[in-house]
């Protein structure tokens, strides 16, 4: 099914290493949630997930932070990173459909905020867009 690699790719995974400073992100535990909605000829009900990670200097430092993790089937078509957040655009097919994916996340020290928009093309279930929101904060140290 064509929904659970885009669900999980709503919190992607891309190095952060080609960022010249570190990431506008402070060190400690985090909080991550995200709230996926989704529009379309079959009824989904709105699904939220959240984690928690530890998130170490020296993972900024070292560029293996990540935030957009391609999947099977899928291309990184487009993608801008600063120390203020990343910007990007992504295209996944699979047998019977094709998902494009437009997202975003800021870094703003403390937190972080951003946007996934998924639209979707499947002989299966027809046309849908789906909208994830997510947001991170820090919590306390790790």
């Amino acid at each position: 099914m064509l929904l659970r690699p885009l669900l999980a790719s709503a919190l992607l995974s891309l190095p952060l290493a080609a960022i010249a400073e570190s990431p506008n992100i402070e060190p400690g535990q985090w909080r991550f949630t995200s709230t996926t909605s989704v529009e379309g000829d079959m009824p989904i009900p709105d699904q939220t997930e959240t984690y928690q990670e530890c998130i170490a200097q020296s993972d900024l430092d070292d560029g293996s932070f990540d935030f957009i993790e391609e999947e099977e089937g899928c291309e990184l078509l487009e993608h801008n990173v600063s120390a203020d957040g990343i910007d990007y655009q992504m295209i996944c097919r699979e047998e019977g459909g094709e998902a494009t994916i437009d997202g975003n996340m800021a870094f703003l020290g403390e937190r972080t905020e951003g946007n996934v928009d998924i639209l979707v093309d499947s002989q299966q279930m027809g046309q849908m867009q789906m909208q994830t929101v997510i947001e991170g904060e820090r919590t306390g140290d790790c």
